[in-house]
């Protein structure tokens, strides 16, 4: 067996045992080629709480926080602690003139978007139309101060509107007990935040990445259909519409109230939407010209609004806003609701979107940060978004996060810091104080289509391709997260979308890679046959790669699978009539730790493999004394050459 120094440096159980090992048999001749034998040594002993202190940082301090700290001064240490809690600390100081004239420019960018999601978005969630305003001012005002991203657009999101009002509404009517649900919404904000700030203050952010990318994907595209499917009824006029979000349901309603389907609506609505789609395909096919997909929401608002004013008696069919309450965010810290029967749905609803708003807003964030060559760090970003969302919950506020469509046109606009949110959000409080009037005569066809072209850029059709020619299994998880949010509900298809992932983690432990390796020509490297088609068999000579740590879930699968390679291998130099099967090599290389049970394993395969003259030979361990080190070596070659000595007559 041959394997790397790192093998078994993990595992307490077997502190001294090297990482390779040999399968060999005691006597027989073979040619060999001169090279050099490397002794292998046993690796260095560390004790068991070195061990525990280790592993322990590396779970929850991967990215060593303290590190800036050390060698300081107790002053130095102090600035660098509060610029860690407060970044805006770290980039304030030197803002300069001309970082004010780009973050001004990108502000009022994004402000033109926000003011209209966020009164779009609200409506997704079956809130109150202002409460998406209200969302879009206190937040980003508190993410400025906590957040690390320079780039992030703060705000309501599509997918949290819309699994927090599926979810709420399922029990609760938004229309026969509004108060209620507003209460629940809020509670379910407020949960959420305490939450994700648990999260980063316990360095727990590994959770979230139990939402693969390919099930994202997948579910992110199936959300976008139902979006846009709940959308219809805002574009055909429709009154009476289905309560549940799954397809068939919609359609259904949709075909079934054809009687309620107005024509100025859809005439009015397609307008827009073609509109708003074409700004937004000019702006992904040029991007200089951002700004006409970024003012594009905010320009159909007006049209649309000055259009059913100065039409006003002739299309009253079309359905509007209404009027909106004019001032800033109300107080509501006395509407949480921490008592009574529907508690329970407050806080399932608020960890379900909050871990939704996590991974989008970090991945944003990551993105972007990418792009500038800078860190986002994700633990920090979980506690600025949950506490933006603790304090957002207390001030009318419903769940908000990084927006990617805010983002990008922030990111587009020249935006150098996070002072862009700021200034959006000092343009959406000029709207609470002076423009909410002007909103009464906003036809709410204008903002279903304005969601449906939000969420659109949502289904990333070249990313399944992708997951298709790379992944088949990402693929698949990929499909069923899609189909259970189209034909289940939003919150079984997250549901089938973390069970997949966690299915795919179980797979990948359990059944680990094993594969035959041969030689590449001219060289002392050794790959798999199947990728690498120069590789070549050595005769007499079977060896096997492992890759992954032997651990008590996959010990006995491992077991099973190297004798069925041993037997497959005889059978084919049976049928060839090839040179006899002389010895087994297992390739550990890539075998970070074994735990009690792959000794176990390894003991109870070395009685096997004797009963077909073969031995099985280990480094020193308590656990296996019964094993010597002769069996042990750096490289698959080497053991090739010193046993092809051992064999000669």
């Amino acid at each position: 067996m041959v394997a790397d120094s790192k093998t078994v440096e993990s595992s307490p159980a077997i502190s001294d045992l090297t990482s390779p090992v040999t399968i060999l048999p005691s006597d027989h001749a073979l040619l060999h080629p001169t090279i050099e034998i490397h002794r292998v040594g046993l690796p260095l002993k560390i004790s068991s709480f070195q061990k525990f202190k280790y592993k322990l940082s590396e779970i929850f301090f991967s990215d060593d926080p303290f590190h800036r700290f050390k060698n300081q001064s107790v002053l130095r240490k102090w600035i660098l602690g509060f610029q860690y809690m407060f970044p805006i600390l770290q980039w304030l100081p030197s803002y300069t003139l001309q970082h004010l004239r780009s973050d001004l420019i990108a502000g009022l960018t994004i402000a033109s978007l926000s003011i209209p999601q966020g009164i779009s978005y609200a409506k997704l969630a079956y809130l109150p139309p202002v409460i998406g305003l209200y969302s879009s001012f206190v937040p980003p005002l508190i993410y400025t101060a906590l957040g690390s991203s320079r780039h992030l657009g703060v705000g309501p999101v599509s997918i949290a509107s819309l699994v927090m009002g599926s979810m709420l509404s399922e029990t609760v009517s938004p229309t026969d007990e509004p108060l209620l649900y507003l209460r629940l919404a809020l509670t379910a904000t407020f949960f959420s935040g305490l939450f994700q700030t648990c999260l980063g203050l316990f360095r727990l952010g590994f959770i979230i990445d139990y939402l693969s990318k390919a099930t994202l994907i997948g579910f992110m595209a199936g959300a976008a259909v139902i979006v846009s499917m709940q959308q219809l009824k805002g574009l055909l006029g429709i009154v009476h519409f289905a309560g549940k979000t799954q397809i068939i349901p919609v359609l259904s309603s949709v075909f079934h109230e054809r009687r309620e389907w107005s024509w100025q609506t859809i005439v009015m609505g397609f307008s827009f939407l073609l509109f708003l789609l074409t700004a937004r395909l000019t702006g992904l096919k040029k991007p200089k010209l951002f700004w006409i997909s970024a003012a594009a929401p905010l320009t159909s608002v007006v049209l649309s609004t000055l259009s059913v004013f100065i039409f006003r008696t002739s299309v009253s069919e079309i359905s509007q806003i209404g009027t909106l309450p004019r001032g800033l965010n109300p107080s509501t810290i006395n509407k949480l609701y921490f008592h009574g029967p529907h508690l329970g749905l407050a806080i399932k609803t608020g960890l379900i979107t909050g871990i939704l708003s996590l991974t989008e807003g970090i991945a944003v964030g990551r993105t972007f940060a990418t792009l500038q060559n800078y860190q986002v760090d994700g633990n920090k970003e979980m506690i600025a978004i949950g506490l933006m969302n603790m304090a957002g919950s207390c001030s009318s506020c419903y769940i908000t996060t990084g927006s990617f469509s805010r983002t990008a046109v922030n990111y587009n606009a020249g935006a150098k810091t996070a002072m862009s949110n700021i200034v959006m959000s000092s343009a959406v409080l000029v709207a609470l104080l002076y423009l909410m009037p002007l909103f009464c005569y906003t036809p709410n066809v204008v903002l279903a289509a304005i969601i449906i072209t939000a969420v659109i850029g949502l289904i990333d059709y070249n990313a399944a391709m992708r997951l298709y020619k790379i992944d088949k299994l990402d693929f698949l998880a990929c499909l069923c997260s899609f189909f259970g949010v189209l034909f289940l509900s939003v919150q079984m298809g997250l549901t089938i979308a973390v069970g997949v992932s966690v299915f795919k983690i179980l797979l990948q432990v359990t059944r680990p890679n094993t594969n035959i390796m041969g030689n590449i020509p001219g060289t002392q490297l050794y790959q798999c046959l199947s990728h690498y088609e120069k590789a070549q068999r050595v005769p007499s000579f079977l060896i096997l790669g492992i890759g992954s740590p032997i651990y008590f879930a996959n010990s006995t699968y491992l077991q099973e699978r190297i004798l069925r390679w041993v037997s497959e291998e005889e059978e084919r130099i049976e049928s060839k009539t090839a040179t006899t099967l002389r010895c087994i090599i297992l390739d550990m290389t890539a075998v970070t730790a074994i735990d009690t049970s792959g000794i176990d394993a390894l003991r109870e395969l070395k009685y096997t493999l004797n009963k077909r003259s073969l031995q099985l030979k280990l480094g020193k361990s308590e656990v296996l004394e019964e094993f010597s080190t002769s069996g042990l070596y750096l490289t698959v070659g080497e053991a090739i050459a010193d046993i092809s000595i051992a064999w000669k007559p």
